[in-house]
Order: structure tokens, then sequence, then C-alpha cells
């Protein structure tokens, strides 16, 4: 009865939750726990009873095979004990790795005044489009609740709320009305729609508050957009994390709301028993200003494209150890949209423009170059490629002789810029980015060791008829792009008169078709297209399929869409099966 009384006479009235939305590196354990810390520290500026921060924050998301290299283990091991001495009077929520014998886990450490007061072990793994979770862990079977003060409150990691058979019933069976789900959810576009519904549907079966803790950043092919939010117990969103950029959210909801005392151990869900671990029965009457919330408005789906592409770009230069990048300019939409973005995430003066001119290339487009590179305050070097086109011509001649022009001669202009920019690129340490779209990698509209020579592909998975209305956006920011290049038809001008529209469908045409067959799977029985006769549509899906060779070599680039190439979709180079 002691103890109970004691509760009581510590109760408080509300609970200020953080939210620590931090951008983490792969493989940095030093510097995402300095980063955790300095968070943990305007946490308690704000007066904050918890803070959480996003999955696997320690090693960063996702590890991949440095999670094999027990060196990489015992330091995220010893990383997070020094975390824990350095926390005082306020819970701490955070991901790291955790092993137990031989075995690796997704886990979530819950600590307060110095000590780790329990660890999570992540119930569901995923194990699909980009996630591979199952290859290096194990699955956690023991759903926790955590007791502070009057507040219990479940801890869950990111796949654990997408479904209901999830460990987030178990614990509200427990009497926890409060689950703290720590995320490292990448983004593609509109998926915050999808989280904020799977998190109403848990939020109304368990009648419980969700604090949705999401990574922000980019890593690799991945960018990771934030929009962290706490969620009442009616589905509704009552604060949000902006996109794409470190904040700390920080709110307060009643505790008459959160509930008081354990329901019983045994939850009324699935029978398991749930551990309820106190954190602290002594809580301190606090005594702090009301918080005034910011007035979150979402964005608009182009403009969340761009920052998400904005925000890759910035951290795979950054983080990599790159200072400049270097963008072959051709007066086209596509490197012109990479050249905004360049410079709206890295800043002008990090940023060069190389024009080469062959002898196709139109007066129009060295006018929309010049243009393009006086409205962004770059850089620019013109470097001519017809003496080197003929050079290699001559060269070739007496191997090609009586053999007719054909895309080999395109190709080869293709090949002789790649090989300048990659020149520029090993003198000055320059990073080469391509110009690719989505649209011309599925078909194979693309150059080996020409355009798709580089380092880092920032529209790879961008459709082309998206390019065109990022550019189109980008210019409501402030005119950059010429109208001319909006309005053009494209064309790669690697010979007398050609049109992108030669090769391929309009796009217009082209991006449903691609969706239905790479992004929702469906054969060519399953294809409508009014515009595209059956046959049309076979001989793009043929261009896809064959086109498979190129893609593996392509450089990395910015997911956006649910599918992209690479990770989330992963064919056979060999490969004879052309469906029915």
């Amino acid at each position: 009865m002691l103890f109970l009384f004691l509760w009581a006479v510590n109760s408080m009235d509300e609970l200020r939750i953080a939210i620590g939305q931090v951008n983490c590196i792969v493989g940095n354990i030093r510097g995402n726990c300095a980063r955790i810390i300095e968070y943990i520290e305007k946490a308690r500026a704000q007066e904050a009873d918890i803070v959480t921060f996003p999955e696997l924050a320690v090693t960063g998301y996702p590890p991949e095979d440095l999670l094999l290299k027990r060196g990489f283990i015992d330091e995220n091991l010893k990383a997070l004990g020094e975390l824990a001495e350095s926390v005082n009077d306020i819970v701490v929520v955070v991901g790291f790795v955790n092993r137990q014998g031989g075995s690796l886990f997704n886990a979530a450490a819950v600590i307060y005044k110095g000590k780790i007061k329990g660890v999570y072990h992540k119930a569901l793994l995923p194990n699909y489009g980009v996630f591979d979770e199952k290859r290096y862990f194990e699955q956690g079977d023991k759903p926790l609740a955590f007791r502070y003060g009057d507040v219990i409150f479940g801890v869950s990691i990111c796949e654990d709320i997408w479904h209901k058979e999830g460990p987030t019933g178990v614990m509200a069976g427990a009497g926890a009305a409060l689950i703290c789900n720590i995320n490292a959810s990448p983004y593609y576009a509109g998926k915050i729609h999808v989280r904020a519904e799977i998190a109403k549907n848990r939020t109304r079966e368990n009648s419980v508050f969700i604090a949705y803790t999401n990574m922000v950043g980019g890593q690799d092919e991945l960018v990771f957009d934030g929009q962290s939010f706490v969620m009442d117990k009616k589905g509704r969103i009552i604060a949000q994390a902006d996109a794409f950029r470190e904040e700390m959210l920080v709110l307060d909801i009643p505790v008459k709301e959160l509930g008081k005392g354990i329901k019983g151990p045994q939850s009324a869900h699935t029978g398991k028993r749930v551990q309820v671990i106190p954190v602290s029965g002594r809580v301190l009457t606090r005594k702090r200003p009301a918080l005034s919330l910011p007035d979150r408005k979402p964005l608009e789906p182009v403009a969340e494209v761009y920052e998400a592409l904005k925000l890759g770009l910035h951290d795979y230069v950054v983080k990599n150890g790159f200072q400049k990048v270097v963008i072959g300019l051709s007066g086209g939409i596509d490197s012109s949209i990479v050249a905004a973005l360049a410079v709206d995430s890295l800043g002008r003066d990090n940023v060069i423009g190389v024009f080469m001119p062959s002898g196709y290339t139109s007066e129009e487009s060295r006018v929309d170059t010049r243009e393009l590179v006086q409205n962004l305050g770059i850089r620019l070097f013109t470097i001519p490629i017809r003496k080197v086109y003929k050079s290699y011509i001559s060269t070739l001649r007496s191997v090609f002789s009586d053999l007719r022009e054909d895309i080999t001669e395109e190709n080869i202009q293709a090949r002789i810029r790649g090989n300048i920019l990659m020149a520029l690129s090993n003198k000055f340490g320059w990073l080469v980015l391509t110009t690719g779209n989505k649209s011309e990698m599925s078909v194979g509209y693309a150059t080996l060791y020409g355009d798709m020579a580089g380092g880092f592909a920032v529209i790879k998975d961008v459709p082309k008829t998206l390019v065109y209305k990022l550019s189109w956006y980008r210019n409501s920011l402030g005119d950059v792009i010429p109208v001319r290049v909006l309005t053009k038809e494209p064309t790669a001008e690697l010979k007398p008169g050609q049109k992108d529209s030669d090769t391929l469908p309009p796009y217009e045409h082209l991006d449903p078709l691609l969706k239905d067959y790479v992004e929702e799977n469906r054969d060519l029985n399953a294809i409508t297209s009014r515009e595209l006769s059956r046959e049309a549509v076979r001989k793009v899906l043929r261009m896809v399929e064959v086109s498979e060779y190129k893609r593996r070599q392509s450089p990395p680039g910015i997911k956006i869409t649910p599918k992209a190439f690479g990770k989330d979709r992963r064919m056979p180079i060999t490969n004879q099966y052309r469906g029915k």
C-alpha cells in the first residue's frame, strides 16, 4: 500500500514527450551518439519526460553487412552503454543492435538515470522491397511495457505497428495507453498518408496514443523523410514534425487520457504475458510553461518529391566526403533539373556544368545551356567533342568499312562525353551526377559508359512526365530553367533531326505503361492502353526486360516511387521468361 501511495503523491498532470527526429549516418556510431546526446539535452531543456529516437539510431539504417562484423556490433554496444551513463532525469528510447548469444536483434533500449531499464526486440522483421532484415536479425517474441509515474507505455519498432497481429494490442492489453514506435521508414511519394492510415488503425483498435518517431536523411538510394507525429486515440494527428529536416518535436499529453494503473500482466488480446518494467515511481511534479505547437502545412506532392531529391543528393555528396559535383549539360530538361537540384541542395559554388557540343548540337541547345548556367550562377566549361569524334571514326574506319552508320556512332558520342566528365572527376575530385530518368532507364534508352557514367543518378527513379512537373515547380520558385527547355520536344541530338519519339512512345503514354509493369507488376494481358497497340505495349515490355544488364551497371539513385530499380525490383539478367 505504501508503494501505491508513493505513486499517487508523485503524480503529474501531463506527460511531456519529445521526438528526436535526427539524421544518422550508417557506421558513424560515435557521431550518431553525439547527435543523440545533443538532442537529449534539447529535450531536457524543454523539461520533457520522455524522448524517443529512430530505429537503429546508434548504428544508422540500414547497416546491411556491417552487421556481420563483430567489431561493429561491439562498438555499437559500447557506445550505447556510454550513452546510457550520460542520461539523467529523462526517459530515453533509442534504437540499437542487441546481441544475445550468437543472435542479433533490431532493438530499442529504454534508459533512465544512467541505467538501461529494459530492451525490446523487434517482433516483425520486414523482408520485402528495400528491406532485408531476416538476413541479419532474429525475431523478438517478448513484448514489453514500461511504467513511468502514472503512465504505462509500450515500445515497438517500425514494422511492428504495420500489422494488426503485431505487439501493439498485447501492450495495450497490459495497460499501455501510449506506444512509442521508433522507425527508419524510407520515403516514397505520398507515403506519409500510408503511415498515418496504418497508425490510425492501431490507435482505434487499441485505444492508444502513438508517438511515431521517424529518421530523417539520405542513405545511398534511400531518403528518410522524418514527418514524425503523435496520434491520439481517435486517430487524429495532434502534432507533426517537418519533412526532410532534423527537428525536436515536443508536446504534452494529459495523463488522464493515458489511463492509470496496470490492467493486468495478461494480455486480453493474445494471452501472451507482458512484462511491465518500472522505470520510475517517483516522478517530480513539474510546473512547466505551456507549449505552442507549430502549424504544419503538408507539402504539395511535387514539392515533396523535390525536397526528397534535394535531401538525398545533399546527403550522398556530403556524407561520402565530396564537396563539388559536375554535370554534363545538354540544353535538355533532364540535365537542367539535375543542375537546379544540385544548386538548391549544395550551393552554386559547388556545381560545375560541362557543355560538350557535337556536330549535331543545335544552336537552341547552346543558347538554352548558357541561359540555364547564367540563371543558376554556376561555372561552365565548354568542351567540343567534334574533333575527338572524328578521331574515333578514323581509328575505327578499317574495322567498320562497308558498314552503314547506326546506333554505334551515336553511342560513341555519348561515351566521349562520359570520358570527359570522368576525367574532370579524377583530376579535380568532383562527383559526376548522371541525368537519366526512370522512363529512359526502364527501356534502356541510355548508353553504358556514356550518359550512364557517373557517381550518382539523381533522377534515376523519376519518370519523365514527373521531370517536367518538377521543372515547372522549380520555376515557380524563381525562373531558372529556360521556358523553351520545358516546351521543346526531347532529343538526344546524336544524329540529324533525332527525337526521343523516333524510338519511344510519347512519354505521357509510356509512363503509365511502365508504372503498370514495373511498379504494379502487371503482365501483358493485364495492361491496357487506349493510345498504344498491343504490339507497341509488347515492344516496350521487351525493352524493359532486355535492359536489366544496363541497370545493374548504373550508379545508385534516389528512390521516390514505391518500387525503384535495384533493391525493390530484382530481376535476373539472364532471363528467358516473357510471360504469356
